[in-house]
């Protein structure tokens, strides 16, 4: 009898199985690399050639945004797009740099159903958001529109704050917040201000809701930080619902000229 996984499937049942169980599923189908799937030593990591590829972010940010700089300016230093347009959000945090290196296995969970990913995704989070973590009451994903939802079936944020929280033991709520709004791209608009104005609005803490985020410390899981103008808006909407302090954390960055962001 032959057995066909589809791409996903091991996660899910391994994560339904005892650990002796779960060997045997390692034996008769190897761990492979979270990105280009050759075969390597532990289940949710990386083989060498890819983790080379990735860039991760290790030195001297932004104290809000975390927009890396090129050089260490001292401890509390604030970017000039933060200086200029002060976001809603308290600290925001990214594990990798968005490039060639990390795009492809990013899109790949977002747009090609490879829910095996999210384990090592969720586990870097951890790690590098140790920080965050500590001062999260509650995690909330940033939410897809229905529409967009119902043409990609999942939510790959969701499914990221909810692997969080299991390692984590911090809570995950995905219901709170709502996009109300369908909105373009953010790729697709020509300015930062553009970019600010298409979501303005576009999201809502649900009032039935309110008391989960009200008085709490809210951590906004997404994967791209691309401009935080999305982010940024889900901040404005989790503070009028009565969040005290909210924290974003990341897979990835965009980083672009600082001209780009102002």
């Amino acid at each position: 009898m032959s057995v066909t996984f589809e791409r996903g499937s091991k996660w899910r049942l391994r994560s339904l199985i005892g650990s002796g169980t779960a060997r045997l599923v390692d034996f008769l189908y190897p761990p492979l690399c979270a990105a280009c799937r050759t075969p390597v030593a532990e289940a949710h990591s990386l083989c060498g050639e890819c983790w080379r590829k990735m860039t991760f972010f290790d030195g001297p940010g932004c104290a809000i945004c975390g927009f890396p700089f090129e050089f260490e300016p001292g401890a509390g230093a604030i970017c000039a797009a933060c200086q200029a347009h002060p976001p809603s959000f308290d600290k925001a945090l990214s594990v990798l740099r968005y490039d060639p290196g990390s795009r492809d296995p990013i899109l790949a969970l977002k747009r090609a159903d490879r829910l095996d990913l999210v384990p090592a995704f969720a586990r870097w989070m951890e790690r590098a958001g140790k920080g965050l973590l500590a001062e999260a009451d509650v995690i909330v994903p940033v939410p897809l529109h229905w529409g967009r939802l119902w043409q990609r079936r999942y939510n790959q944020s969701a499914l990221l704050a909810n692997r969080l929280a299991k390692i984590s033991e911090v809570p995950c709520e995905t219901r709170v917040l709502a996009r109300i709004r369908s909105t373009k791209s953010q790729g697709e608009m020509p300015s930062a201000k553009a970019r600010r104005r298409n979501v303005r609005g576009a999201f809502r803490v649900d009032p039935a809701r309110r008391n989960i985020v009200k008085d709490r410390r809210v951590l906004l899981l997404d994967d791209v930080f691309t401009t935080g103008s999305t982010v940024n808006a889900c901040a404005k909407a989790l503070k009028r619902a009565g969040a005290t302090k909210v924290l974003v954390l990341t897979i990835a960055r965009v980083v672009r000229p600082m001209s780009s962001y102002i």
